[in-house]
């Protein structure tokens, strides 16, 4: 794997007539060099004979480093063909891959579905593969996906003395499977504007902040926030099971990440932890949120550091991670939700309970968060306390279902709107260029936003995200053009900037 992409490795083995010894080269890691053990005792266990020669194992191509315990069964099986103890006429044609136990059980690897990705529409017609891995493998067309529980059963395959039908997944079954949710927008009493805040988000795809005290319920609505998204598109779904799958984070039982992510990650992410990194690149908090929600609560908490590296996702939708011998990308784009209270003990402008926080206090805390990173957030909101008639009515509110139509709807014509531009597809990623062709005001609009920028202070980044923002709540209103009452709309999502940013 490089990223999310696979690429092949070919497996020679040699064996020599000399003293009994056991190389791999080819820049293999602890893992690979590791696999001779595993190996030796796989085929001794599996009733096979492990060759008492000088045994040279290759990973072409040689240049590139090689990881992870997905080695075994290949060479295994080349081994067991150098000693004639499989027939391998096949195995130029088949891709082999899985890990294995000292009894010669496979495990469960990383990177099935990326692999099968690269193969699909080349010279490789199939692959041997362990069986929890085959379901997300059979994703992929045109493909024969051989699922294996040991080495003796894909020793019996190769040799013709057993037949093994190719996987097939359902995609229509595994969506309608995973679509029920469940949580719901109807579990949450009272705050209607935070709810239509978060529709315009998952409208138009724009950035969240809420803050309000504690027990408010802003992580309950952000929880929510998945199930008013438009459903996942099948390419989106693979792209998005691919990253879990190299993470090895994709369920047994799920071939298929078909629902929107959702991810928390605590306030004590590292850096490394939150956008991806170690000595191999791996995905970070950010790119497991591709195509779905990324909720930091109590944002303040969070190192600075931590947040700063948040701006090349937030502005490219993807991250790039740098390293000495390599440089990988991996996708990031993801709805950022965020939450914080107004003051570190939480009740700052609470209409009924009294903030022990001093001035300073208030300031230092909010100081944690810069302008650039707030200036990236399109929806600033007040989550104020619930009151008791809210909490106490029996009726619910709206369901997702209801909400997530009209987020549909509105998906639907920006889709329209932005078919032929390229890397657009929601009113969030317009262009600086785009907000001249797409987010046109009448001469009521440029008076009414004049008057706001003049009053609120608001930036050159902030006034491109209040005519997203419009666009999108026009877009939900089934309007052409971006009316005044649109615009007021937007503005009052900005309204934070000026009570505690400046």
């Amino acid at each position: 794997m490089q990223g999310i992409d696979a690429y092949i490795v070919k497996v020679e083995v040699h064996l020599d007539p000399a003293l009994p010894s056991y190389t791999t080269v080819g820049l293999p890691d602890g893992a690979v060099r590791e696999s001779r053990e595993r190996v030796s005792a796989a085929i001794k266990n599996a009733g096979f004979l492990f060759p008492g020669k000088k045994i040279t194992v290759n990973l072409a191509p040689a240049a590139i480093k090689k990881e992870g315990a997905a080695f075994d069964l290949p060479i295994a099986v080349g081994l067991l063909a150098a000693t004639r103890q499989v027939r391998c006429d096949r195995c130029d044609r088949i891709v082999f891959l899985g890990e294995l136990a000292l009894d010669g059980a496979l495990r469960p690897v990383r990177g099935a579905l990326p692999i099968a990705v690269a193969l699909a529409g080349g010279e490789v017609e199939g692959m041997v593969l362990p069986a929890p891995n085959a379901g997300e493998a059979a994703l992929v067309e045109g493909l024969d996906v051989y699922p294996v529980r040991n080495l003796r059963e894909a020793a019996a395959f190769l040799n013709g003395e057993i037949s093994i039908e190719p996987v097939v997944t359902d995609v229509e079954e595994v969506f309608d499977v995973a679509v029920n949710y469940v949580v719901d927008f109807s579990d949450v009493k009272g705050q209607e504007n935070a709810k239509r805040a978060l529709e315009i988000a998952a409208a138009g795809g724009h950035n969240v902040l809420m803050i309000g005290p504690p027990g408010s319920g802003k992580t309950m609505l952000a929880k929510r926030l998945p199930t008013i998204l438009p459903p996942l598109e099948l390419d989106e779904a693979l792209e998005t099971t691919k990253i879990y799958s190299v993470s090895g984070m994709l369920p047994p039982s799920q071939p298929m990440l078909a629902v929107r992510p959702f991810r928390s990650p605590h306030h004590t992410v590292s850096d490394a932890g939150l956008i991806g990194g170690g000595s191999i690149p791996r995905p970070g908090e950010v790119s497991l949120a591709h195509k779905g929600v990324l909720f930091l609560d109590e944002l303040p908490e969070f190192r600075k550091s931590v947040l700063e590296v948040l701006r090349q996702p937030l502005e490219d939708g993807e991250v790039t991670i740098t390293r000495s011998k390599m440089s990988l990308t991996y996708p990031a784009n993801f709805v950022l939700v965020a939450a914080m209270n107004p003051c570190p003990c939480g009740y700052y402008g609470h209409p009924t309970r009294e903030c022990r926080c001093s001035a300073v206090q208030v300031q230092k805390y909010l100081s944690h968060i810069s302008g650039p990173l707030i200036d990236r957030i399109d929806i600033q909101i007040e989550v104020p306390a619930v009151e008791y008639r809210d909490l106490s009515a029996e009726a619910g509110g709206e369901p997702s279902a209801a909400i997530r139509d009209r987020v549909v709807e509105a998906r639907r014509i920006q889709a329209e709107r932005f078919q032929h531009v390229r890397g657009m597809s929601v009113n969030a990623d317009i262009s600086p260029r785009g907000l001249e062709r797409y987010c046109r005001l009448d001469e009521e609009g440029k008076k009414l936003l004049k008057v706001a920028m003049d009053t609120m202070g608001i930036s050159a980044r902030g006034y491109s995200r209040i005519l997203k923002v419009s666009r999108t709540i026009a877009d939900l209103d089934g309007a052409v053009e971006i009316r005044p009452e649109h615009l007021a709309e937007a503005i009052q999502y900005r309204n934070l900037d000026r009570d505690l940013w400046i």
